[in-house]
Formats: C-alpha cells, sequence, structure tokens
C-alpha cells in the first residue's frame, strides 16, 4: 500500500467524538464525492457515490452516528469551530487527497473541481498557520503543500497521528542522508583540490630543477623543493614539520608560491 493509502485508511477509522465534527466531515465528503451538489439526501445510503471506497465507508458510518443528516449536510455554514475544520480537512483528504511518499518527495495535495472549493480548503489551513498554495492544472485547482513541517502540521490537523510519525522519521533519515552526503562531496572536493594543487607544485619544482637546478635557489626554497619533492602527498602542514627549522602552514604555502612563481617565469622564456 502506498503511503498516500496509508494515511487515507488512518483517517478512515478517525472518528470525530462529537455530533458537530461529525456532521462538518459528513459536509466534506458530500461536498468532494459528488460533482453535483445536493440540497437533500433522499436518505442514508440513497444516491451517494465516491471514487473512493475509504470515502464511502467513512460516509456511511457517519451517518449512522448521526441524526437530521438532510438538514446538517445542506448548511456548510455549520462548519465554524476550529474541531469542525479539523473533521472538514480530513473528510476532505479522503475525497481528493494525496501525499507522495516521504523517502521520494515533500508533497500533499488535494485536487478539486472548483476554485471555490479549493480556496475553501487554503483558508481553513490558513488558520492552522499552514501557508498552503493553489495552482491551476488543467480543469483543477490543485491545493498543495511542499515544505515538510506544514506537511506534518496538517497530519496532525486531520489526526493522521501514525501517519506523521512514520513521515517524520523517513524526513529525518532523508535530511541525515543530504547531511551527510553534503559533508562527503565537500570532504571529496577538498581531497581533490589538494591533490590538484600537490601536483601541479610538483610539477613546478621539477621543472625547476631540470631547467637551471637547485642551485640558484634560496636556501629556503631549496629546502622547501626537495621537501615537497620527497613527499608529494603531504598535507601543507605536513611539510612544515620536515623542514628545518618546522614552519607553519602559511609559511610552506608562501614558499610554494615563490616556487610556483619561479616556474611560470621559466615557462614565459
Amino acid at each position: 500500500m502506498s503511503f498516500s493509502g496509508k494515511v487515507k485508511e488512518e483517517l478512515a477509522k478517525c472518528i470525530g467524538g462529537s455530533k458537530h465534527c461529525q456532521v462538518a466531515e459528513l459536509l466534506a465528503i458530500r461536498r468532494f464525492s459528488t460533482k453535483n451538489l445536493e440540497d437533500e439526501i433522499e436518505d442514508k445510503k440513497a444516491d451517494f457515490s465516491s471514487e473512493s471506497e475509504l470515502s464511502v465507508r467513512k460516509f456511511f458510518t457517519l451517518s449512522k452516528k448521526t441524526d437530521n443528516i438532510r438538514k446538517d449536510v445542506a448548511h456548510p455554514g455549520d462548519v465554524e469551530r476550529p474541531c469542525c475544520k479539523r473533521a472538514f480537512l480530513r473528510g476532505a483528504f479522503l475525497c481528493i487527497g494525496s501525499i507522495s511518499d516521504p523517502e521520494k518527495s515533500n508533497h500533499l495535495e488535494f485536487v478539486c473541481t472548483n476554485e471555490e472549493s479549493a480556496e475553501l480548503l487554503k483558508k481553513y489551513m490558513t488558520e492552522f498557520d499552514i501557508a498552503a498554495k493553489t495552482v491551476r492544472r488543467k480543469k483543477y485547482y490543485v491545493v498543495y503543500l511542499k515544505d515538510g513541517e506544514e506537511i506534518v502540521d496538517l497530519l496532525n490537523v486531520m489526526g493522521a497521528h501514525v501517519s506523521l510519525m512514520e513521515f517524520e522519521n523517513q524526513r529525518i533519515l532523508k535530511e541525515i542522508s543530504n547531511s551527510v552526503n553534503r559533508r562527503v562531496n565537500c570532504e571529496t572536493a577538498n581531497i581533490a583540490k589538494t591533490v590538484n594543487a600537490a601536483t601541479k607544485q610538483v610539477e613546478d619544482i621539477i621543472l625547476i630543477r631540470d631547467t637551471c637546478g637547485f642551485g640558484g635557489l634560496p636556501q629556503n626554497l631549496r629546502e622547501m623543493a626537495e621537501v615537497r619533492i620527497d613527499y608529494p602527498e603531504a598535507s601543507l602542514k605536513e611539510l612544515g614539520s620536515y623542514l628545518d627549522p618546522p614552519v607553519g602552514k602559511s609559511g610552506v604555502n608562501h614558499r610554494l608560491r615563490r616556487l610556483s612563481e619561479i616556474a611560470e617565469k621559466l615557462r614565459s622564456k
């Protein structure tokens, strides 16, 4: 089962404790599961269709728990309390919501058939400090979230607490993996930079040696050239420790730069 299916399965089992929350969720399922809303429902089993088996099951479960369905479901103004808005979002997600596998990406969306419904969902999410965005996709209006923390907040609002924990675990693992990869890439780049610099230094010193020898170099540069030739893979710190007396990294770097300048002058002749 997909992660989106797991979330819906959990939400289908989540029943609001109060009648007004149950009615709010019924309203959402009724609104988002039919193309044409009707003012009345013939009875608790009649004239209801949905692409989602879970939403159908949830509708009939809530219908049995709620009295006076005709009146309650016909009035969207009844969704005023924060708890009812939570239930409304839960019912909407059952019908038109989906969420990507957290191992792959962070994306949750509601696909609405009209702009009014999209704006209503966006408004309810805003009241829980969730900044959803909307986009037109062919003939649909899509309300979506891409921020991991906001997706976690919405799962919490809708009551999908088990799915929330699974999403968080995968998100943390992904963040750790990305952090490790960034560090490895950075270290690899640094190593490559060091190797390239050392190779260039050795080439410069060999050019000096083969062209005019080390005899004309100052004592400190001659010693530096010999140590670099003897230890081509050593770091600047290690090279400094091989000199007598020892020299710090900045001193080693300065001497190698002077050798490089001499080599460039020889190349230009």
